[in-house]
Order: C-alpha cells, then sequence, then structure tokens
C-alpha cells in the first residue's frame, strides 16, 4: 500500500472492526512501542549532544585528556546501541543489519583507543654506558640524551644506570594499580582544581605505600654493587625523572616531575617511588591535560646518577628563548647547584655570547644572590643563606668558564641539529659536568615587537605600577590580579586572572591554562616556569620587586611582558593581546580524537529516499543515529497500517470546521478518549501542538501574494490561484497533513501546496530534554526564488534564536535546552511560519517586496510572543 493509499484509508475510514479485547490489546502494544520510542528519541538526543561535543571540542581552545575521550565515546556507544535495539524492538527483526555495522564502528573505535607505544626492551636497569639514542623508549629522552653526550660526544656526565619503561610497568603490575589510578583519572573533574588535587593526593599516595617487586630491586642493587667497584666507595645519588615524552619537542615537562637531589643508596627506592608518584603530581596531570598527552604515553623511566658536588651551576640556552631572530647564546648561573636557577627561586647571573666571528663575552648582568644549594654530607640539600656580600655579588663564572660552556653547547646544537637548553654544574675541581639536555622552545616572535609603547587612545597618560624585570615569556595578557602564596590558593584562581607570586616555583605551572598572564618577584627566563610559560604562550615578566606589595587582588592590570611593564587597568597595545593558542593542536590526545571522530561525527546518509539509505551504507555513528531516527518515525505509522489501529485512532481536527489535519495520540496527548470521528481543541493536551497551533491560527492568511510574473508555468500558475489550497478545504495538495502527539511530544508532517515542512518537538518541565527540529523543503517557483525563500525564512528564524543550515533549497533549523515557555513561543513561530510563508516564493525576484514582507512577518511574530 502506498502512502497516498494509507492516508486515503486513514481519511475515509474502514468499515471493518475489532472485537473491544483486540483494540484494548492493540492499545497496550502501541503504548509499548511508544515508550520504545521516547527511549530511542531520548538517546538520539543524548547522542546527538555527546557528537556535537566532540566537535566543539576538536576546533576550540580548551583542554582535554583522554578521560574526556573514553567518556564521551562509551556514553556515545551506549546512547547508538539504544537506539539500535529501541529501533528493533519497534519492528522485530526488521533492522538487524544494524547490530553488524555498528560492531564494525565501535572495533574502529576500540582499537584507537587501545593504540598505545609498545615497549620491547625488556631489561629492568641499563647502565649509562650502554645508552644511546635507540633506548629511548626504554629510558625516556633524558637518559638517551645524556647517554648520547657522554657516549657518542665524550662529554662529561655523571656516572649511573636507568630504571626502565619495563620496571616501571613492572611495578605497577605487581601492585596491580594501575586499574584503580585509571578509574581515579576517569572519575576527575578536569575543570575543578580542587578535584583534580583531592585525585593526585590518592594516586601519588598509592604509589609511595606500593612494594618493590624482589626482581626490579636485585637489578637496582647489582647495578649499584657495579658502580661502588668502578669508583671505589658507595655515592649518593640523583635520582631524576626520565618519562617518555619529557625533554621531547615542545613538551619538555620542565619542572613538572619530582627530582630527588643527594640521595643515600640506602633510601634509594624510596626516592625511586616519589618520582613515580610525581607523574600524578597536580602539576604534572594538568599539564599533561593543557598539552593533549594521555596518561598511557608517558611511562616512567628514571635516572640514577652520582650526585655531583657543585661549586655553580646552571642554564646554557644556545639561542635566545624569546627571540628566533637572535642566535646569542645566554647562560644563567648561581652558586651552588643549579637547582636555585631551575626552579626560579634566585635572582642569577646572565651572561651573553656571540658567536661571530669567535666566541666572546658581550653582555653580562651580575646579580646579588643570596642563597645557594648545597649537599648535606650524608643526604639531602641544604639552603644556605649567602652572609658575604662580596661573594653574594662576585660573578658565579669567570669569563673561561663562560666561553668553555658555550663551547660545549655549541657541540650539543650541532649534534642535534636544534638549540638546546642545558642544565650543568661545575664540580669541585672545576670540570663541567653535563646534567641535562633538551631542545628549547623558542618563542614565535621576536622580541622587538614587544617593546613598550604609548596605548593607543590613551596618550602618554596610563599610569605605571610596575616596570623592569626579564620577559620570561614576550605577549600582552589584561585581567585581574590574582596574588598566590600558599597551596591552598590554588583552589580558588578564576580563570583569566593574571597570576602573581613570589617565586617563579614549577609548582605554579598548574595554572598556566587557567592564566592570561604572570608576574613573579623572582626568577628568569632560565627557569621551568618560564619554560612552561614559553610553550603555552602565556605573557610572563619574572624578576618584578614589589609585585606582591604593589598590586592588588581584583584590580585590573596590562602586563607587557616583551616591554616589561605593568599597567593600571585594561589598555589597548601594540600588538593587541594574544589570541588563545590551541595547545592540543598536533598532540596525541587531539590526534585520537580527531582519528575517532572520523568514525563519529560525518553524516554520509543525507537523503532517505535514496536507495542508499540502509544499515550497510552507514560508515559512521551518526549514519547510524540519522538511519534509526528516519525509520523510528516511519514505524510509528507503519503500525497503524500493519496492525489496523491507526485508522481507529486516528481523529481528523475539528477546528470551527473539520481541518486537513490528522492526529495521532501516541499516549497522552488527549484529555479524555475520543469517541468519534473528530477532535476538537479543547480535547487536546499536548503543549507543543497547542502551542503550535495557537501560532498557526492566530493570524489569518491573506492568500497568496500578487505574482510579478509573465510567462509562469501553468504549475505555477495553478499553485498560486487553486482554492482548494485553503487550509479548511481537502485537495490532493494539502492532504499530508498529521499529528503525532502525547503530552510533550510532538511530530508533524506537513504539506501545504508544494511546501513540505516537518517538525519535532519534545517539551516539558527539564530544560536538558527540551528540543524543536524544523525542517522545510519544497516550492512551486524556479529554484533560484526557491532558494531565496529558504534564506528568507533562515533569518527570520535566527532572529529567534534558532540554527539554522541551509542546503540547496532545503532548510533544517534547530533549537534546543531551552525553558518550557521559550520552546512554547518558538513553535507558535513555526506554526505562524508553515502557513504565512506559502507561496512566498514567487516574489523573491523583487528586493521591496521581500523587504516589506519580512518586515511584516517579523512584526506579526514579535506580537506572538512578547
Amino acid at each position: 500500500m502506498g502512502l497516498r493509499d494509507f492516508i486515503k484509508k486513514i481519511l475515509q475510514g474502514d468499515p471493518q472492526t475489532a472485537e473491544p479485547e483486540d483494540v484494548e490489546q492493540l492499545r497496550v502494544t502501541f503504548r509499548s512501542r511508544y515508550h520504545n520510542f521516547k527511549l530511542l528519541l531520548n538517546a538520539n538526543n543524548r547522542a546527538l549532544e555527546i557528537m556535537a561535543g566532540i566537535e566543539k571540542t576538536l576546533y576550540g581552545t580548551l583542554p582535554f585528556g583522554m578521560m574526556f575521550i573514553r567518556s564521551n565515546c562509551t556514553a556515545l556507544s551506549v546512547n547508538v546501541f539504544r537506539m539500535v535495539k529501541n529501533l528493533n524492538d519497534l519492528a522485530p527483526g526488521k533492522y538487524m543489519a544494524l547490530y553488524a555495522r555498528f560492531d564494525e564502528i565501535q572495533k574502529e573505535i576500540d582499537q584507537l583507543l587501545k593504540n598505545q607505544k609498545s615497549h620491547k626492551d625488556e631489561r629492568l636497569v641499563v647502565d649509562l654506558q650502554e645508552i644511546h639514542s635507540d633506548l629511548t623508549d626504554s629510558v625516556g629522552n633524558k637518559m638517551a640524551h645524556l647517554g648520547q653526550l657522554k657516549n657518542i660526544l665524550n662529554l662529561t656526565v655523571p656516572d649511573g644506570f636507568a630504571i626502565t619503561v619495563r620496571a616501571y610497568q613492572r611495578f605497577m603490575e605487581a601492585n596491580d594499580i594501575q586499574p584503580e589510578i585509571d578509574r581515579r583519572l576517569q572519575s576527575a573533574d578536569t575543570e575543578d582544581i580542587q578535584d583534580l588535587y583531592t585525585v593526585s593526593a590518592e594516586i601519588q599516595q598509592m604509589i609511595i605505600r606500593a612494594n618493590i617487586p624482589d626482581d626490579l630491586a636485585l637489578g637496582v642493587q647489582t647495578a649499584l654493587s657495579t658502580m661502588e667497584k668502578k669508583s671505589g666507595k658507595p655515592a649518593n645519588m640523583a635520582v631524576r625523572s626520565s618519562a617518555i615524552g619529557e625533554d621531547a619537542g615542545e613538551s619538555a615537562f620542565a619542572g613538572q616531575y619530582r627530582t630527588e637531589l643527594n640521595v643515600n643508596q640506602d633510601h634509594l627506592f624510596e626516592a625511586y617511588k616519589e618520582v613515580l608518584a610525581s607523574k600524578y603530581s597536580l602539576q604534572a596531570m594538568t599539564y599533561r591535560l593543557n598539552k593533549g598527552i594521555k596518561d598511557e604515553d608517558v611511562p616512567m623511566s628514571v635516572g640514577c646518577l652520582v650526585m655531583v658536588e657543585a661549586e655553580a651551576g646552571g642554564v646554557t640556552y644556545t639561542r635566545n628563548p624569546v627571540d628566533r631572530t637572535d642566535n646569542s647564546i645566554f647562560i644563567n648561573a648561581a652558586w651552588g647547584l643549579p637547582k636555585s636557577v631551575v626552579d626560579g627561586s634566585v635572582d642569577c647571573d646572565t651572561f651573553v655570547v656571540t658567536r661571530m666571528p669567535n666566541l666572546a663575552v658581550v653582555h653580562e648582568e651580575i646579580k646579588d644572590k643570596k642563597i645557594r644549594y648545597s649537599c648535606y654530607p650524608d643526604e639531602g640539600i641544604c639552603r644556605d643563606d649567602i652572609t658575604e656580600e662580596w661573594i653574594r655579588k662576585s660573578p658565579s663564572l669567570t669569563h673561561e668558564q663562560v666561553l668553555q660552556l658555550a663551547e660545549q653547547a655549541l657541540r650539543m646544537e650541532e649534534h642535534y641539529g636544534l638549540p638546546q637548553d642545558i642544565e650543568w654544574a661545575i664540580s669541585e675541581k672545576g670540570d663541567i659536568v653535563v646534567l641535562q639536555c633538551r631542545p628549547l622552545f623558542q618563542s614565535g616572535q621576536s622580541r622587538d615587537i614587544f617593546q613598550p609603547g604609548s596605548p593607543s587612545g590613551a596618550g602618554n597618560t596610563s599610569e605605571v605600577l610596575l616596570s623592569g624585570g626579564t620577559t620570561a615569556s614576550p605577549g600582552v595578557a589584561m585581567g585581574e590580579v590574582y596574588k598566590v602564596d600558599r597551596g591552598e590558593d590554588l583552589f580558588q584562581f578564576p580563570r583569566g586572572a593574571i597570576l602573581v607570586v613570589r617565586q617563579a616555583l614549577p609548582r605554579w605551572a598548574s595554572l598556566l591554562s587557567r592564566a592570561s598572564g604572570v608576574i613573579s618577584e623572582q626568577g628568569g627566563f632560565a627557569g621551568h616556569l618560564a619554560n612552561v610559560a614559553r610553550e603555552f604562550g602565556i605573557p610572563a615578566l619574572f624578576g618584578v620587586e614589589q609585585a606582591m606589595e604593589k598590586l592588588n587582588n581584583g584590580e585590573i592590570i596590562t602586563l607587557d611582558a616583551g616591554g616589561v611593564m605593568v599597567y593600571k587597568g585594561s589598555i589597548d597595545l601594540a600588538p593587541v593581546s594574544r589570541k588563545p593558542k590551541n595547545l592540543m593542536m598536533g598532540t596525541p590526545v587531539y590526534q585520537t580524537l580527531l582519528d575517532i571522530s572520523r568514525w563519529v561525527v560525518p553524516l554520509n546518509l543525507l537523503d532517505p529516499d535514496s536507495r542508499d539509505f540502509s544499515p550497510s551504507a552507514c560508515k559512521t555513528l551518526h549514519d547510524i543515529t540519522r538511519f534509526v531516527h528516519e525509520k523510528s518515525v516511519s514505524e510509528m505509522f507503519n503500525f497503524g497500517k500493519e496492525h489496523n489501529f491507526l485508522e481507529r485512532s486516528s481523529k481528523q481536527l475539528y477546528y470551527k470546521a473539520p481541518m486537513q489535519w490528522w492526529i495521532l495520540n501516541l499516549d497522552d496527548g488527549f484529555n479524555e478518549e475520543v469517541t468519534g470521528k473528530y477532535v476538537k481543541l479543547d480535547n487536546i493536551v499536548s503543549i507543543p501542538m497547542l502551542a503550535f497551533w495557537e501560532g498557526f491560527a492566530a493570524i489569518p492568511w491573506e492568500g497568496p501574494p500578487a505574482i510579478d510574473g509573465k510567462g509562469l508555468m501553468s504549475v505555477m500558475f495553478q499553485a498560486t490561484t487553486n482554492p482548494a489550497l485553503t487550509t479548511g478545504l481537502r485537495s490532493k495538495y494539502s492532504e499530508r497533513n498529521y499529528f503525532m502527539i502525547s503530552k510533550h511530544y510532538l511530530s508533524l508532517n506537513s504539506r501545504l501546496g508544494f511546501h513540505f515542512s516537518i517538525l519535532e518537538a519534545l517539551v516539558g518541565d527539564r530544560p536538558t530534554e527540551n528540543y524543536i527540529n524544523f525542517q522545510f523543503k519544497g516550492g512551486a517557483a524556479d529554484e533560484n526564488r526557491r532558494l531565496k525563500r529558504v534564506t528568507f525564512i533562515g533569518e527570520l528564524l535566527e532572529l529567534y534564536g534558532f540554527r539554522v543550515d541551509i542546503k540547496g533549497d532545503a532548510l533544517i533549523s534547530r533549537t534546543e535546552n531551552h525553558e518550557k515557555q521559550y520552546m512554547m513561543d518558538r513553535l507558535k513561530l513555526l506554526g505562524y511560519l508553515t502557513l504565512h510563508t506559502r507561496q512566498l516564493d514567487m516574489i523573491m525576484a523583487s528586493r521591496e517586496r521581500v523587504a516589506f514582507h519580512k518586515a511584516k512577518m517579523q512584526k506579526e511574530m514579535d506580537g506572538l510572543i512578547d
């Protein structure tokens, strides 16, 4: 039976009757089917929300992690599977092929979620003498670099060994804690610093309380014994992280993991577990989140190196980190261990070395270095105050040492072919000992772009609150001041504020994804926090005296980090403030979501009348939802055709007179059972239908507009003059108008003349479930006028909050998640448009008439919802 015959059957009635108990059984069956239909709609809405969220995340700037991807993939799969099941409950056995197609797509997604690097080297401990770059996946970038420097370049590097990635995996397996870690990460609220802090503390304690496997303990003890035989005495160790991905490319993890210095061998395993646990420190977790790095992609190797008693230490940059055009070598140094330089806790000396024609010191800045870090005789390090002023203000390096450091730095840069960031120490014997080497991250703009200038539109009247310091990361930022002095201050940090601190400590890196800029009283551009600020593109100004005292919480300031100035208020500087940086683009996490999205987001099933509109043509989860949703509506009508129930249940609307609108009460759309042929508006309690009809009937249609055409085709003449097109009369152009309703649901298929519209709405007291989907297509005019007409309708809908998508002469619009009254008002507008946009395509060639009708209709629509 064709659709036309089916509708005629509805309208003309069926002389066959059924026994009362048969009818009641059919009603029970129908309600069960409608229950499945509603469940399907709920799952459809949730699936579409998740897909939209995935797309928004891909093209947004907010960070996300694997927990976001996994949770959304799980929720999406659950809802799409529910849709498939609900459709097969509506039509048993008819759409079983969807299960197989769903499984095939799901397998592709699961494979992308499971993909992770394989670490084939099974050794638990590897001596530094055996380490080269080909062992990076086993010992991490940091230890692989040191192995290269020691074994290839023959530079002085402390003796030591690496506890490998396989050892880390062995540790986690032996204690069976990875599943619990995964569970806690999955449930963590990544936008809530307090929640992340709690999860961080819990996971770290799990690791610290865990036991060292016997085979790992034996491997470490053997390595220590070998070192002792070589040196003739036991040595204290520096226990340092060397995670996979650390010190690599633009994700250096600078200062994000723990380092334990001067560790007695008796306490080596405790230090090892502390370093492992630091993988889940707050700053490390937020760093990975903001850089799009999967937790499973950074297993932790740990380097154990003989501790160096340092006379001086520091950091060398083989290029200017804040100016790509400057190839000078920058050396930052302080007395004692280099810790004070890398953690930004002390003002350090700076030496600038030119390369051409020969290495030469062209600039030096000697600071008052009030503290130094040194080793205790037995274990641990101490922070000493330097009391002698002449020592504090003396250069921590001789020019000879500066040039030696520069020469070694250039060798490393040449070896790696990239600018390098090098940590080193000067031993008690005066030897240069390399402790770390990694690629240098440079800001993308040259420093001279950020020289101070007059604020545009403000002349020279802007008040300068602070000036001076060191540009740690160039750029301009505006925001409110938020001073952080204690750990608990982290939890109240407002997004977009400018972070103000006393020391540029690595721990503050956890706030950089929320901060618009950073000001620190101490520190320089060689510290870990400066490195991370440059990675994140956050303007940072360090070494600003009295910043904590002179700036007040909540006041609005403008930071010009390149111009080393802080202004009062929000002002425009040249250049304008930086745009938010998409830190996720190109990262492993981003790539995973992008790859998964190809199995989720694209919609290939566009035409439900096409032969390709089938389960086998579904290439994505979006295709499955589209197919299932389309077929579910069809199946609701097929029920009446198949069970001889729809004919008796459909009622013709009586509104002042019989109307060419038929209504199928799905569940609770009528206030009482209607026994006759007609149903009056008073008997209908469907919230969305009543709202639609109120708009449809509010303003009588004045008939088609006067035609400006000569030579109109006869079909156009008929379409615009046929009196049968009035809403109260039956004709071949107006018979396909039917509602499916419940108290909160409406599905409308309407054909008035040559114009087709489909409306679906769910309107209730829960805004998150409310939605309206309106589609419009057709017309009797030429294609150009039809296109202009859908554009005309789309522009009107956009004025009232609809999202509109136009493809050819078809319009799709949607609004959702609003309060009930808002949704009812929008349904009134759609009722009005359904009636009053008839045959407007005939006047679309006249701009004046289009403008007139648009203004007229907008005025009438405003009146409907005032």
